[in-house]
């Protein structure tokens, strides 16, 4: 049979018309091929096993965070930005003009109540606050000029954890263990020391968002039983393994009966992960361990510093057993509103430095002592600042338009004082950051680039820095 070429052949208008579907495959080919657009479900093991630890991008400086947040928003101005210009307009209207406040109350200019004097061989200037943190200046790079979208606390607090005001996204915790997953074995790869109050926003704020739940913050509270329902509940060690050696066997019956389905299995991963845990946890939480120096330098056993402390020390043995990412809470104090003084600021801020100053010191200095510091990054800070006037006649309101936060560990370069804020230190002014920067900066730490750790979600590949976020080179060795 003699084939006619002629009566088959299509014109470029019709190849076009008939295959332009196909395009739009070959082009998702070719992304599925891209590990910045593939879904991890793409890969079978990152189901069964989703804090399986994967390789960065790129060579890292750092393997894991440490994240103390200051909820409720540290003043600038009284912690680690000194602005003489507010002592000498004490009590006066301020110079300059203001947007509305968050409660719109302003007041005149409120100068710091403590004193600051100029730390380390690099001269920065820490309040008396700090006392013990000023013992470390030179391991800090201190940002003044970070600022934020929202000036109320649960958008600001949906904001500096995930890049976005509202609920529904993945925090920066759930992201970087999507991205790097975890060389922890017997615990998750994100967790929350609790330290007595959720911040506003609830627990959506440490969620998972869109990415898989195996990636939401796990919260440990600081009491006798940390995390719930994880005691036994046999009489003895060897009835409650015997028990789960059954389930476990069970288990894979009906997943051989199932041909190995991969949420299943995940399913008993988790349970798995959580006998793991259940002889785990005792063991992190027994600070005994730890000799009574240690325990000391961290201010354990003694108030105010008792909680911060022990969290501060777990944090540390959660590092060593290899937890990806930790975020730690400030304690809730007595007659107190966390950071936020819209009134008593003396009171306030006194009393939640003395609860965090010694705890956050000997973490630093122990991360060292262990050979920690250098592949760990430490990030301090709040979801936003407050005013150099009075809310009142003694507090300071939100101030979203130039506050202070701190990094150390690995990759960061000590002593460094980066951006400014301007002579009242209200407004960001020089080398102007913004948190998508922040989380930018941190990625890069992890050897992540933050513009290629996506996940496909609403028809775009979504990610922590959204469309926004640059390095901030300042602060980098």
């Amino acid at each position: 049979m003699v084939c006619d070429n002629r009566a088959s052949s299509l014109s470029r208008r019709d190849f076009l018309s008939k295959s332009a579907l196909g395009f739009g495959s070959l082009a998702l080919t070719a992304l599925m091929h891209d590990p910045a657009y593939a879904s991890i479900y793409e890969d079978p093991s990152r189901i069964k096993q989703p804090m399986a630890p994967l390789p960065p991008q790129f060579s890292p400086k750092v393997k894991n965070v440490i994240f103390l947040f200051m909820e409720g928003g540290p003043s600038q101005v009284d912690t680690f930005d000194y602005k003489p210009r507010l002592e000498k307009e004490k009590g006066q209207p301020i110079k300059m003009d203001v947007p509305m406040t968050q409660f719109n109350n302003v007041g005149t200019v409120l100068p710091s109540p403590w004193e600051f004097k100029q730390r380390g061989e690099s001269g920065m200037w820490v309040s008396e606050l700090f006392p013990h943190v000023a013992k470390c200046a030179d391991d800090l790079a201190v940002i003044h000029s970070m600022t934020s979208k929202f000036s109320e606390h649960t958008s600001a607090n949906y904001f500096v954890h995930s890049g976005f005001g509202q609920q529904g996204r993945p925090s920066m915790g759930s992201w970087v263990t999507y991205g790097l997953g975890s060389e922890s074995h017997n615990f998750p790869g994100f967790i929350v020391l609790d330290s007595g109050l959720i911040p506003p926003g609830g627990m959506e704020i440490f969620g998972s968002g869109f990415l898989p739940a195996a990636y939401q913050g796990s919260l440990f509270r600081n009491k006798e039983q940390p995390v719930a329902d994880i005691v036994p509940k046999e009489e003895t060690p060897q009835l409650q393994k015997e028990k789960l050696t059954l389930l476990q066997s069970l288990n894979q019956i009906v997943l051989e009966r199932m041909g190995g389905d991969d949420k299943l299995e995940a399913t008993i991963s988790n349970y798995e992960l959580a006998f793991r845990m259940q002889s785990a946890v005792p063991e992190l939480t027994n600070l005994q361990e730890e000799s009574k120096a240690t325990r000391d330098s961290y201010g354990i056993g003694k108030e105010p510093t008792d909680r911060f402390g022990r969290q501060c020390l777990t944090a540390r043995r959660l590092i060593e057993r290899g937890v990806r990412f930790i975020e730690l809470l400030p304690p809730s104090m007595p007659g107190h509103d966390r950071w936020d003084q819209h009134s008593r600021l003396f009171e306030g801020h006194r009393d939640n430095s003395a609860a965090v100053d010694q705890p956050i010191a000997a973490l630093l200095q122990d991360l060292k002592a262990h050979g920690l510091f250098d592949s760990t990054l430490v990030i301090w800070g709040g979801e936003f600042g407050r005013t150099p006037m009075a809310q009142g006649s003694n507090g300071r309101d939100h101030n979203p338009y130039g506050f202070t936060m701190w990094m150390a560990g690995g990759g960061v370069k000590g002593g460094t004082v980066y951006g400014s804020t301007d002579d009242y230190g209200y407004y960001a002014v020089e080398n102007v950051t913004e948190i998508h920067d922040l989380h930018a900066t941190m990625l890069h730490l992890l050897g992540i680039d933050h513009e290629k750790l996506t996940y496909f979600y609403g028809g775009r590949g979504m990610r922590l820095t959204d469309v926004h976020g640059k390095l901030i080179e300042g602060v980098l060795v």
